[in-house]
């Protein structure tokens, strides 16, 4: 029995190698696919749309007058003097070449000049089943020589989306390389140690290699929607919850190499206390974002199981991978800080601050929870100045894009709609008084689309109409017109008119993430609420950590009201930030409650739930302080991106995170608790349990 006994702990090494094998080969196979995401992606704003949006009915109705496998890039070019021939000269021939190549259409319009004369306009269709951006990019390159005094920009949709191509551009590379230094910086300022960081970082890549594995593969069956959004998204939640797994894990283990001088058996118990928790946090991440799947907008749709194949990938890799190289690694990964056998040392010897903290917080815990409360409710108060009702899409980049100054120069000399103009299709009877009915204030002219020989196009008894809208079609005026419009055109009996278009979508596609927003965010805070009480087998304790987050993202949006109105200066925000934040602040928030209120209950069938929420915010304190700086920073590198949805979703995030851990968790949890003492776990038993008279938390030991 002895020899199999010995003969067995020699081999405990073989699980944790195969296991780290097994991952290394994994990384060799499925690397790659991480830098081929982009060519899964589709960022086409009319393929978000549901089928039952009027712009997506006008797309489809719009094949049979058009071909709408191209899209216009508007070439705009101005000279402050006056323009001259040459300049007309230099754009058609600089042009002409490209006409009928890949990636354009067969015809190019000429230069058009402004009625002021101090600017020319034509119009090139690009070929949107192709590579936009390269289209754009070789159109660009073919203009770069322009003369003297001329300047040249290429606009409209297809400049647009191209710039968006190039926003995304470095989302594979830099991204990943901004995250990786700063949770690495973070990991060697928090350990202290040249190991452990590389142990947990590796864990890290890990889950994104699989991750992004599976994702490329759903994505390229057409199981699932990608876009450049969803993909820095899906990276950043990977190195964020695989990092705060990882220091669950990392500060549990320590703790048990304190009080076994086996690393295996100290692995073993660390692993069990550690694997509920993370694995109630994950779950509630994934269930939380894939109440996304309940969403009309399909790039919010999309979302969803991508962000939750991330969370899971994390939680397999951190449970799986990181284990394994602890043990082989042993008391040395913490080197030169190597954590010694010290039996049943007591917790404020290893958790100075916090116990301190603690005792605190026990000696008088309704100032903490209600000063907590007070703060919150504070930054709360400018929550009504959060803007989300939409911008325009020229205002979100954050660089300066060249088909945003060339909207600009159409609006000051063209009318600023023309090159995308609303289409409106409408029974064929009807077509003059449905031309009639679309001159709304916002429109400047109104034609049919005819045939050679010039008579209007009917397609199965119905006619299309082009608006010219007197706004850029990407404002926030276009879209009031597109409202007026189709209030007007829809009133004309017997018509049946739609009205779609570019601006249209764009409308649509606000007025459907509005309506997610609405609908989901009650969704997830149930499902959260749900898991809470299957985890915690209680209804108040979650009731109250509900409160405690909802209150939290109200503060937050609050503070960044502050932020993005008064010191940053943005114009706005898209209806789908709001959804986004709250996704993931509550879903990700409420893994620091997790982390905090599993302890607690742990400790409170052992010592009482008083003393034993104390000890759980001792012991937990620094793992989720340093967890939520993580996060935050990591959330933060979406700030690299410069378009302005993900810069707000950057912010919110990881101030969110920061007031959750440092504040909500830290000070207004253990103290609400605390106050209310074993009445919080109802209706469990443990709610009924007799507290014992003696509480001196800082004298608890482990």
């Amino acid at each position: 029995m002895t020899t199999t006994t010995g003969k067995t702990r020699r081999l405990r090494w073989i699980l944790p190698a195969v296991l780290i094998l097994a991952w290394l080969a994994l990384a060799g196979a499925g690397g790659p696919f991480a830098g081929k995401l982009t060519d899964v992606q589709s960022n086409d704003n009319t393929t978000f749309l549901p089928e039952s949006a009027e712009a997506t009915e006008v797309s489809r109705l719009q094949t049979g007058f058009q071909d709408t496998t191209f899209v216009p890039a508007i070439v705009v070019a101005e000279r402050d003097s006056g323009i001259t021939q040459q300049d007309s000269a230099f754009l058609a021939d600089s042009t002409a070449s490209l006409a009928g190549a890949e990636g354009f259409g067969p015809q190019f319009s000429p230069p058009i000049p402004s009625e002021d004369g101090q600017a020319l306009q034509m119009f090139v269709p690009v070929d949107s089943t192709g590579e936009v951006a390269d289209t754009v990019t070789e159109l660009r390159d073919a203009l770069a020589n322009a003369p003297d005094g001329l300047s040249v920009h290429v606009t409209g949709p297809a400049g647009t989306a191209a710039d968006l191509s190039s926003a995304f551009g470095g989302i594979d590379g830099i991204l990943l390389l901004v995250a990786g230094a700063v949770v690495m910086l973070i990991l060697v300022v928090v350990y202290r140690s040249p190991i452990l960081p590389f142990v947990v970082i590796f864990s890290a890549l890990f889950a994104l290699v699989l991750a992004s594995l599976l994702v490329y593969v759903l994505a390229d069956a057409g199981a699932i929607t990608l876009n450049g959004q969803s993909q820095g998204i899906l990276f950043i939640l990977v190195f964020g919850a695989a990092t705060d797994y990882a220091l669950l894990l990392v500060a549990r283990f320590r703790e048990e190499l304190r009080n076994t001088e086996d690393k295996y058996a100290a692995m073993r118990a660390a692993w069990r206390a550690t694997i509920e928790p993370v694995a109630a946090s994950a779950g509630t991440v994934i269930a939380g974002v894939l109440c996304l799947l309940l969403s009309d907008l399909n790039s919010n749709k999309g979302l969803g199981p991508v962000a939750a194949i991330g969370i899971a990938a994390s939680f397999v890799a951190s449970m799986t991978f990181l284990p394994a190289a602890l043990v082989l690694i042993g008391r040395t990964a913490f080197w030169p800080r190597r954590p010694g056998y010290t039996g049943d040392a007591e917790v404020e010897s290893q958790h100075g601050f916090w116990a301190k903290l603690a005792a605190r917080i026990g000696a008088g815990p309704r100032k903490f929870w209600v000063g907590s409360t007070l703060v919150l409710v504070l930054f709360a108060l400018f929550l009504p100045q959060f803007k989300a009702s939409g911008i325009a899409q020229s205002d979100t980049f954050l660089f300066e894009a060249d088909s945003a100054t060339g909207q600009q120069v159409l609006t000051d000399h063209f009318d600023a709609g023309s090159g995308s103009p609303a289409v409106i299709i409408a029974n064929a009877d009807a077509q003059d008084a449905v031309s009639a009915a679309a001159e709304v204030p916002g429109v400047d002219s109104v034609s049919v689309i005819t045939t050679d020989g010039g008579a209007p196009m009917v397609v199965d008894g119905r006619v299309a109409l082009e608006a010219t809208l007197s706004d850029p079609a990407d404002s926030l005026a276009a879209e009031d017109t597109v409202e007026r419009l189709r209030e007007s055109v829809h009133a004309v009996d017997g018509a049946d008119a739609l009205v779609g278009g570019p601006t249209a979508t764009d409308l649509d596609t606000k007025t459907t993430a509005t309506h997610d927003r609405n609908l989901i965010i009650p969704v997830v805070s149930l499902v959260v609420f749900l898991i809470l009480c299957l985890l915690l087998r209680s209804i108040l304790a979650p009731l109250l950590l509900m409160a405690t987050v909802i209150l939290s993202f109200a503060a937050t949006l609050g503070v960044s009201s502050i932020v993005f109105n008064h010191i940053l200066g943005f114009p706005g925000a898209d209806p789908v930030v709001p959804l986004f934040a709250f996704v993931f602040l509550v879903a990700l928030g409420i893994d620091y409650n997790i982390f905090l209120m599993t302890r607690a209950r742990e400790e409170a069938f052992r010592i009482g739930t008083r003393p034993g929420v104390l000890r759980a915010l001792t012991v937990t304190g620094g793992v989720i302080t340093s967890a939520g700086v993580v996060l935050a920073a990591t959330f933060s590198a979406l700030a690299v991106i410069p378009l302005i949805f993900l810069a707000q979703l950057a912010f919110i995030v990881a101030f969110g995170v920061l007031l959750d851990a440092l504040l909500v968790r830290s000070l207004l949890v253990p103290a609400l608790v605390h106050d209310i003492g074993p009445r919080v776990w109802w209706p469990s038993a443990l709610a009924k349990r007799t507290e014992p008279t003696d509480e001196e938390p800082e004298k608890v030991t482990v």
